[in-house]
């Protein structure tokens, strides 16, 4: 499963990048729990929560199945 959110969040990390973001795969739990760190811009970035929700676990769910939530750490 690490290794299929891996591909997931490539997809994701294009649009980061381009605003001076990305984003790290910190672990993924057995629950479906998937955790990450956003770095560069997206750090702090007040639109980061909306980012993460929106964007990335949408992508990320869509992608592997068994996945319940993103998670920043």
């Amino acid at each position: 499963m690490y290794d299929k959110v891996l591909e997931a969040l490539e997809i994701v990390r294009p649009t980061l990048v381009a605003d001076g973001g990305d984003v790290e795969l910190v672990e993924v739990t057995e629950q479906g729990i998937v955790r990450v760190r956003l770095q560069g811009t997206c750090h702090g970035c007040p639109m980061s929560m909306m980012t993460l929700k929106n964007g990335i676990e949408r992508i990320v769910k869509e992608q592997v199945p068994g996945i319940v939530a993103v998670e920043a750490v």
